[in-house]
């Protein structure tokens, strides 16, 4: 049964709310950023090939991360890589990743799951796949999994299930990123999950989602000639996937769909997307301050995060809650507060001191 398991790792974005050390020449998911010794993509790997094999992992990303995608896994080989020739959110990469296995293996279950997420309890993890895995062999259904909240969270989209007794749930609707009133609703109402972005499908289904809900983005990647996994596939893709729409697999099919499930899901999950969600995972001392690289001596000082290159020695007195952050010839000082600002600064960084900074 596993060599009909797939997965594709999203690993294409820049992830700009964790500059300075997030660049667009080398994105967090490429950085070892809670310490562990391990990359988020490395660890990202390493978590789903408990459950799929190494050669049945794809990895779509930006054609310039090639070079670090090859190197930071080694499992992989050239032929695994997406490499998108531009950025067209994820519907359309998606799509590619399905046509690509569909081609290879018309029976096949695939998992999407972003490369820069923390999970905490693997394992639970690798159940949950599991689970979803067999409906989608039995079921023409599309799965997503859903966080189970534990605080009203306005930077998360939501799902809302319809009340029942099964394990996997009908999804009755998404809703994005709410207010927080509409959030403490959600939470009080019982019937809400958050949205992680990892969904699981067999490529028939998906690809027939495709087909139903966006039949142009199928008529320029599916070109009936089985390009896909031979020498013409990369001139192909280079060719057709700059013309696809710009748009989400969540508004593309998943609000449209009337086959969406969800599978309830608790293992520690945190999707890593500011230096505020790296905070919350990372050890503090008694006066909640963290640090990541750097010796640290804290005086009259609370709630800080503190991120240097290896072995920096660092004194921080008199800081609440902030901040910062050394790369190279860059440091960040910033209030944690105002951490939403942070892609805002970056672009200021990039006017003011060029793109290598960025």
């Amino acid at each position: 049964m596993k060599d009909n398991y797939y997965a594709v790792i999203m690993a294409g974005g820049v992830g700009s709310r964790f500059w300075p050390v997030s660049t667009q020449e080398f994105p967090k998911q490429f950085h070892d950023m809670l310490g562990t010794g391990q990359t988020l993509i490395q660890r990202t790997f390493e978590r789903i090939n408990e459950l799929v094999p190494s050669k049945n992992i794809l990895i779509a990303t930006n054609a310039r991360y090639e070079e670090l995608v090859l190197d930071q896994l080694p499992k992989t080989t050239k032929k695994q890589l997406l490499l998108e020739p531009a950025m067209r959110n994820t519907a359309p990469c998606i799509l590619y990743a399905a046509l690509k296995i569909h081609a290879q293996n018309p029976d096949g279950i695939m998992l999407v799951a972003p490369s820069d997420h923390w999970i905490d309890n693997e394992s639970e993890f690798t159940k949950n796949i599991k689970t979803s895995f067999d409906a989608c062999a039995k079921e023409d259904i599309l799965m997503t999994l859903g966080i189970q909240p534990d605080n009203p969270n306005t930077g998360y989209g939501y799902i809302q299930f319809e009340g029942n007794s099964t394990e996997i749930k009908k999804v009755k609707n998404f809703t994005e990123k709410p207010n927080l009133p509409t959030a403490k609703q959600f939470l009080a109402s019982g019937d809400y999950l958050w949205n992680a972005g990892i969904f699981v499908w067999s490529v028939k289904s998906i690809l027939k989602a495709f087909k139903n809900y966006l039949p142009e983005m199928v008529d320029l990647l599916d070109d009936g000639n089985n390009v896909y996994n031979t020498d013409f596939e990369d001139n192909f893709i280079n060719s057709n996937y700059v013309k696809c729409q710009n748009i989400s697999i969540d508004f593309g099919i998943m609000e449209h769909s009337k086959n969406v499930h969800v599978l309830p899901v608790d293992f520690g999950w945190n999707d890593l997307g500011t230096w505020g969600s790296l905070y919350n995972k990372l050890e503090k001392d008694t006066a909640k301050n963290a640090s990541i690289g750097a010796q640290t001596i804290f005086r009259d000082a609370n709630g800080n995060m503190i991120r240097t290159q290896s072995g920096k020695r660092v004194v921080i007195q008199g800081l609440s809650n902030y901040i910062v952050v050394e790369k190279d010839d860059v440091l960040l000082i910033c209030p944690k507060e105002d951490e939403q600002d942070i892609k805002q600064i970056s672009k200021e960084v990039k006017d003011t001191f060029g793109d290598e900074y960025v």
